[in-house]
């Protein structure tokens, strides 16, 4: 943690055009190491709904890690009274509802982004701190909601790059171009997300620094990380896994906060296994690797039109 977590994040700007520099975290520290070059399936350029693969899923649980690393959304999902929507109480609920918002944030039409926001602020009007917490949060946080919409972001061009390979500054250029959906489907303004790869760059490395992993949030992570919302059947068959996949998608900054241990051997594995894993998605059609972001795109249309509960 650097000397910079001490001072209020709100105090930096958030117009996508200027943030301050010093020094401070490096890229290398804050994400994710990507190996190779990009292999394009297709000749025109990449866009975030190319991430929205089965894999992508494999990040969901460090994503969630990473965003809790803010403190206002780290007490805020630990301290929740919002059950029906707590991750440990309903972790496939929690799974559905947001795999949903994801998909109408990069799928869906401007009207059903409104109809998600507007679903989703019910349950937000419940979350805030109560007088006189120590760390003070509020749902409705533009400042919060950006960081956690930049986490996922993150978490797709991870995901991505590591079924394709590292892509060119250009290409990269181009899927970011597509992402500022997923901070403006709520309350981020696009005047907030910052306007290119290069300062959305900046904007991740400063906004790390603000990271704090303090004792409720750490509890609420090993929790996480050790899938103690699931049955016991199911750790014991996918625990594993699932914890190696976990640690690999955490950039070694949120390991050194979290205390996970990641060896070169760890790495190696990590990449290998991506590796493969992209090679064998280039004979998997994609309409079956998409199949699961469709299908959630498919039962919000039909909640709509049937006037039932989205979340």
């Amino acid at each position: 943690m650097t000397s910079a977590a001490a001072q209020p994040f709100e105090s930096f700007p958030h117009d996508g055009r200027s943030f301050p520099g010093g020094a401070g975290l490096t890229t290398e520290q804050t994400r994710v190491h990507i190996p190779g070059v990009h292999r394009s399936q297709t000749k025109r350029p990449p866009a975030l709904a190319d991430a929205l693969d089965f894999w992508q899923f494999a990040g969901a649980a460090a994503n969630v890690a990473m965003q809790m690393t803010r403190p206002g959304v780290g007490h805020g999902v630990a301290e929740s009274r919002v059950e029906s929507g707590a991750l440990m109480v309903h972790p496939w609920k929690r799974l559905r509802t947001t795999a949903s918002y994801l998909a109408v944030a990069i799928l869906g039409t401007p009207q059903e982004r409104v109809a998600f926001r507007e679903a989703v602020n019910v349950a937000h009007r419940q979350v805030k701190s109560e007088p006189g917490a120590a760390v003070k949060y509020n749902a409705f946080d533009r400042n919060l909601q950006l960081w956690v919409a930049a986490c996922l972001y993150v978490g797709f061009e991870d995901s991505y790059q590591l079924l394709n390979g590292r892509m060119s500054p250009e290409q990269a250029e181009d899927f970011y171009r597509t992402s500022a959906p997923l901070g403006t489907t709520l309350q981020v303004t696009e005047e907030m997300w910052p306007a290119t790869r290069a300062e959305f760059g900046e904007y991740w490395n400063l906004a790390v620094e603000q990271s704090v992993v303090d004792e409720k949030v750490r509890a609420y992570v090993e929790d996480l990380l050790h899938l103690r919302m699931i049955h016991w059947y199911l750790r014991l068959l996918f625990g594993g896994l699932l914890r190696f996949l976990t640690a690999g998608f955490l950039a070694p900054h949120f390991r050194d906060m979290m205390g996970v241990e990641w060896t070169a051997t760890d790495q190696r594995r990590f990449e290998n296994l991506f590796l493969f894993v992209g090679f064998v998605n280039r004979f998997i059609p994609r309409f079956i690797r998409t199949a699961g972001t469709r299908s959630m795109m498919a039962d919000v249309r039909h909640r709509l039109r049937k006037h039932k509960a989205l979340i």
